[in-house]
């Protein structure tokens, strides 16, 4: 994952207000978030009588007093609307406070999406961009030893496979673990005890869910290579009709298109049941640890009177609250996973370098004067040679006709002056230069 986010950085650097607002906003939707359960402790205490008499206005002692302070302000104004007589108004504060608690952590959970969206709509358009002009750059020579349908599987289909599953990443290191350590926090100041207890549980599930997690992305890298062989099947077809008809071939081309698609189905139908597993396994896993917490913290309420009931409920509402980061992480990891194969197959084109790159001090060429020679040279596309220590010589003005049977290399030739392929060996010359010597443009 390292790896992908450094080959991503220059396409997220021309986006860093947003990738800071959407920190900013996630760190304030999880510290809300936690508050928001913690809210809920002073209702519960209103309702069950169960509010700490403060009758003296509390003193500010710093920012590391701050959650006494708070605390006893709030008992301090509730105490007295209770000694006035004045319940409903205090049940009122309150419910108000809960109400407002939730409200921002939705508002700024909306933001942080806000940001988001524009963050890898932003990357992912560039990123498309950037790789439409890098497969236009890249030499004839690139694509002789692949088939278009991958290629364009890649720049249509990985990147959207990356906008839709790796972008969550932000949400698995910033969100959902902020809100999960806000929560541990305020849930050990509440009991140190329950909260160990809760713990035990964390290393069991996350064993399980990576070890789902990695056998998820061997799957989806299979399943995006076989996606690019299914679109070359269809681009072959079409571009090939004609031949395709002409040699009767149509029962062949359906059967490998047709055995492509029952692959990408099984691997499909493999991944799609270990996303399905994650909702599933998390959740149980979590209603286990609610259950076992619900008998030691009854315990502790009830025979050894260490927690107030309604701190344990406050405490169980954190407890739950979890739950929902917890099986979001888990959710997000996998698809994460499928994230990571799909940028892997982007990146493999966008670091392909041009083998065939003018050289440093290449000259631009538009006439030549004397003549073409192709001297000695070799050439081969795979393993057997097209043409042979070939020889010819044309001088300017002059007309020669190659004649030969198909794939005897006529074309190759014509591909060979232009530098769409360099030769094996020997040499191609313009008035005694080698072609090499000159732009690729110019050529």
């Amino acid at each position: 994952m390292k790896k992908i986010l450094l080959q991503l950085w220059p396409f997220i650097k021309n986006y860093k207000k947003h990738v800071v607002l959407n920190i900013l906003f996630n760190l304030l939707y999880a510290l809300f978030g936690t508050l928001a359960f913690v809210s809920l402790i002073p209702m519960l205490n209103v309702l069950f009588d169960k509010t700490q008499k403060i009758t003296k206005a509390p003193v500010w002692n710093g920012i590391g007093d701050l959650k006494n302070y708070a605390n006893d302000s709030l008992n301090f104004k509730i105490t007295a609307l209770l000694d006035a007589g004045n319940g409903q108004m205090a049940l009122l504060i309150v419910v108000g406070v809960v109400v407002a608690t939730f409200f921002l952590k939705n508002l700024f959970g909306y933001l942080s999406m806000q940001h988001v969206m524009y963050l890898k709509n932003g990357i992912l358009t560039d990123l498309r961009k950037h790789m439409y002009k890098h497969i236009v750059e890249l030499p004839v020579s690139f694509y002789a030893k692949r088939k278009k349908g991958d290629i364009m599987a890649r720049i249509l289909g990985d990147i959207n496979e990356m906008q839709n599953s790796f972008f969550i990443i932000l949400e698995l290191i910033v969100r959902e673990p902020l809100t999960i350590v806000f929560s541990l926090i305020v849930m050990f100041t509440l009991s140190w005890q329950l909260s160990l207890f809760v713990l035990l549980f964390i290393p069991i599930s996350g064993f399980l869910i990576s070890n789902i997690g990695k056998r998820l992305k061997r799957q989806s890298l299979k399943a995006q290579e076989e996606s690019g062989l299914l679109i070359s099947t269809v681009e072959e077809t079409l571009s090939g009709l004609k031949i395709v008809k002409s040699y009767n071939a149509e029962a062949s081309f359906k059967q490998r298109f047709s055995n492509s698609a029952d692959r990408i189905l099984r691997l499909i139908n493999k991944i799609g049941n270990k996303n399905n597993l994650a909702g599933p396994l998390s959740e149980f896993l979590g209603i286990v640890t609610i259950a076992a917490l619900l008998w030691y913290g009854g315990k502790l309420v009830l025979i050894e009177k260490a927690i107030e009931g309604t701190t344990f409920i406050g405490f169980m509402g954190l407890a739950y609250g979890i739950l929902t980061p917890a099986k979001a992480i888990s959710k997000a990891s996998y698809k994460v996973k499928n994230g990571i194969a799909a940028a892997d197959r982007v990146f493999e084109v966008l670091e392909s370098e041009d083998s065939m790159s003018d050289e440093e001090n290449a000259k631009f060429i538009s006439e030549f004067n004397k003549s073409i020679a192709l001297k000695n040279i070799v050439f081969k596309y795979e393993k057997e040679n097209v043409l042979n220590d070939f020889s010819i010589s044309v001088k300017k003005g002059q007309t020669v006709a190659l004649v030969g049977q198909s794939g005897s290399g006529k074309s190759t030739i014509a591909n060979l002056l232009t530098r769409f392929y360099d030769v094996n060996e020997g040499s191609i010359e313009i008035d005694g230069i080698d072609i090499k010597k000159f732009t690729k443009k110019s050529l």
